[in-house]
């Protein structure tokens, strides 16, 4: 078990150092692009395959998640990397919390939005 707590807390400080990365004024825009898909689907409440589907519900978030993190990282001057590893070590994303609830509060109207543009399009009778 504490290697699963040991496993999340990385993850999670890798998903920090993406979110430095896309702040950084030296980030090429297809990086950005990459690391704000990253950082959506970690946040988002809706997976591609629902967690409630046992072993592969969960295989999503193990798997696709750290790959769009390495991804991101490769994508990255190595410059910006070690600025944005740096100011994670520092604890700089500490003072972005509000900022942190108003992107999840965006997602899951984003999300909401989606489905209910689903919903019409099947649901439709003309």
């Amino acid at each position: 078990m504490a290697s699963i707590k040991r496993w999340a807390r990385r993850t999670r400080r890798r998903i920090e150092v993406v979110a430095e990365i896309l702040h950084h004024p030296q980030t090429p825009w297809y990086a950005r692009v990459v690391g704000f898909l990253v950082i959506a689907y970690a946040a988002s409440p809706i997976d591609l395959i629902p967690d409630f589907i046992p072993v592969v519900g969960y295989l999503d978030d193990l798997i696709l998640i750290p790959l769009g993190v390495v991804l991101v990282v490769r994508l990255t001057p190595k410059e910006v990397r070690e600025d944005a590893m740096r100011s994670v070590v520092r604890g700089a994303t500490q003072g972005r919390t509000r900022l942190r609830h108003i992107g999840t509060v965006l997602i899951v109207i984003a999300w909401i939005a989606i489905a209910y543009g689903v919903m019409r399009l099947l649901f439709s009778v003309t």
